[in-house]
């Protein structure tokens, strides 16, 4: 009798098992449509003739495949800002220790220039500190910064700024942003930052080493000159319909403080929710930080275009949720998709780039390239 109750529950429990894992199936099995209501206008952009490059923007779209991008430039009718790039290049996302990578090895390879363990933050497989591209141009007396939609102790941002071995060690990778080379910080995560457990106030820390550490928009659109890390949100900045075009305006404000600096600046734009949405399989949602990351992207090309000296590239980490584009209606901003997971996927990523020195983007190649790449034409 007990042998047979045995296996009775554990039949019953493998039965209460089926629904969580069959309906996170049925939902990427099911068709998702989308449509663009309002499509924006985008502009014809020319980059600059010359050939002098004092500045790079590199931009991520964390999770951003080519089915994202050809699935946006469908909703809006067939047009991006992304499209006025002059060349388009293949990354390769392995990392040391998977083939499918996360946004802590993808991330660090572009950062440092070297692949890493799956999770790891600014470290190589031995947990040793690697310097980034903000560090490596803060130390050639260049300007240097970053302003994402995510939380700061996210791996994306991160990798460019903290070491750990574990992107979840959260408390920990927040505490290095007070000894990281960059001169704007723009992200949530502010909870993080005071009422720690450890008993730090990392906003003062900050401010003892002269950063201006505003927490509203508003009181950051006031700052005119020094060096600046705003958390105006506790966790990730808002939703993409609430925040308007809040990462191009802080973008947009942090090139015109780095953009002081006599040297250059450097500094890395991420479109962080696409991620999270991938993760989630929303179509919707993730079709809304899409063209806003592309809206930005736009901001950043009018502006490089003017400037002249500027080089900007566009990337991802990695793809997430296997997005497939099965229908739609180009004219009527239509798609039809379906992911295929709600993690991340082993495909290629697109590499974009903008300006002087663009060609240098050609070609497939691993992800640590786009380090070398940069490195080389910033004569770091």
């Amino acid at each position: 009798m007990n042998r047979f109750l045995k296996y009775f529950a554990l039949a019953i429990l493998a039965i209460a098992t089926i629904p969580a894992d069959g309906v996170a199936q049925e939902r990427r099995d099911k068709e998702q449509t989308y449509v663009l209501e309002q499509p924006y206008e985008v502009t014809k952009i020319t980059p600059p003739q010359g050939k002098k490059i004092k500045n790079v923007i590199l931009m991520i779209g964390d999770g951003m495949s080519l089915m994202h991008v050809y699935s946006a430039w469908t909703a809006n009718r067939g047009k991006l800002f992304l499209d006025n790039c002059q060349v388009v290049g293949l990354s390769k996302t392995y990392c040391a220790n998977k083939l499918i990578t996360d946004s802590g090895a993808g991330g660090t390879a572009i950062a440092t220039g070297q692949k890493t363990n799956y999770h790891a933050v600014g470290v190589d497989t031995e947990g040793r500190p690697l310097k980034s591209l903000v560090d490596l141009a803060s130390e050639k007396g260049k300007s240097t910064g970053i302003a994402v939609t995510c939380r700061l102790w996210d791996a994306t941002p991160a990798d460019f700024c903290c070491h750990n071995i574990d992107r979840d060690a959260e408390a920990e990778i927040v505490a290095d942003y007070v000894n990281c080379n960059a001169d704007y910080v723009f992200g949530g995560g502010a909870k993080l930052f005071e009422n720690r457990e450890d008993g730090r106030d990392l906003f003062k820390e900050l401010r003892e080493k002269g950063f201006q550490t505003p927490r509203s928009w508003d009181e950051l659109a006031k700052i005119n000159s020094g060096k600046v890390f705003a958390v105006p949100y506790p966790v990730d900045t808002p939703l993409p319909a609430e925040r308007g075009d809040l990462l191009a305006r802080a973008s947009l404000k942090g090139i015109e403080l780095l953009n002081q600096n006599k040297n250059g600046f450097f500094m890395m734009i991420e479109g962080s929710q696409l991620d999270d949405y991938g993760h989630f399989n929303d179509l919707d949602l993730l079709m809304q930080e899409t063209h806003d990351f592309d809206r930005t992207i736009g901001a950043i090309y009018q502006w490089a275009a003017q400037d002249g000296e500027t080089l900007v590239v566009v990337t991802a980490d990695h793809e997430t949720g296997g997005l497939t584009l099965v229908d739609g209606d180009l004219n009527e901003g239509k798609i039809v998709c379906k992911f295929s997971t709600g993690s991340h996927s082993g495909v290629m990523v697109p590499v974009y780039a903008f300006g002087p020195g663009a060609e240098e983007f050609t070609g497939i190649y691993e992800n640590t390239a786009i380090f070398d790449k940069i490195k080389k034409l910033l004569n770091l």
